[in-house]
């Protein structure tokens, strides 16, 4: 497999408002779906949106610890994945991007997303990196774009940017994400890294969930208009992460009646 991610793709300077965020970034929308580990080296039912946790035990809201989840240690690259057809890259190049709340008011279950950023091999936090997520709302529809049945042409929900600070961790408020035919319940990522400016590197994949947690999810009044997912059983019969997911699966605690919270330690290589 092949670890190495290619730096410019495509250029489009992504203008951001003010202090931090004025730098200027490069994006990549993504090509064909292959697996690979991101950076330069190889290694081993709430009727809420999406921006409030109320009446979770602190217990549930933890910091993350030094291993990365359940299902891997830390200080792995995790694989590359696919952009998918959804990026919206027009809507990243935009300051309206840059935000923590992505949920534009849309009702779901509230979940927390936090994403840690680990340089590989020497398993240090990245700070200042630019984390851009996006994924489908609960009936399993992807803003700015015309799908079956709905055209989302011109919205842009469940979309975002956001850097990480000294511990290496970005956060956003969103909601679980439903699915759509042929997919199990995912969050597509980009990362961004630059030093004085000057993009360094950029990393796509995707995360998943635990399927017990996701059955857990669908089954709450939310999202009982369309249940569990009727054409993918689970995780491991998913295309995208069949050949291997166990870097992907985010770590998640909380109530699937009151909010989540999902975790999940990315490791790429950052040059110099």
């Amino acid at each position: 497999m092949s670890q190495v991610q290619p730096r410019l793709r495509r250029r489009a300077a992504l203008g951001w408002l003010g202090g931090a965020m004025g730098a200027a970034w490069t994006a990549c929308t993504g090509g064909a779906e292959t697996t690979g580990g991101m950076g330069s080296s190889s290694s081993g039912g709430s009727s809420s949106s999406g921006s409030s946790l109320a009446g979770m035990s602190s217990s549930a809201l933890a910091p993350l610890s030094s291993s990365r989840s359940p299902y891997a240690p830390a200080c792995l690259l995790t694989p590359r994945e696919t952009a998918g057809p959804f990026p919206l890259t027009a809507f990243v190049q935009t300051t309206a991007a840059v935000r923590r709340d992505i949920t534009e008011g849309r009702p779901g279950l509230p979940l927390t997303l936090r994403m840690r950023l680990l340089n590989v091999p020497a398993c240090a936090p990245i700070s200042n990196a630019a984390v851009h997520v996006w994924h489908c709302d609960k009936d399993g529809v992807y803003s700015g774009y015309a799908q079956p049945g709905v055209d989302a042409t011109g919205e842009t929900f469940m979309r975002g940017i956001q850097r990480t600070g000294d511990d290496g961790v970005a956060e956003f408020s969103t909601i679980y994400p439903g699915w759509y035919p042929g997919r199990v319940t995912h969050i597509h990522f980009q990362i961004y890294l630059e030093n004085n400016t000057a993009v360094m590197a950029t990393a796509t994949s995707q995360l998943a969930f635990p399927d017990a947690i996701t059955t857990q999810v669908y089954a709450t009044s939310t999202y009982a208009n369309r249940g569990a997912n009727s054409t993918v059983a689970g995780v491991a019969r998913d295309a995208v992460f069949a050949d291997g997911s166990v870097l992907q699966i985010a770590a998640v605690t909380g109530d699937p009646s009151v909010g989540l919270l999902a975790t999940l330690d990315v490791g790429i290589t950052a040059p110099g």
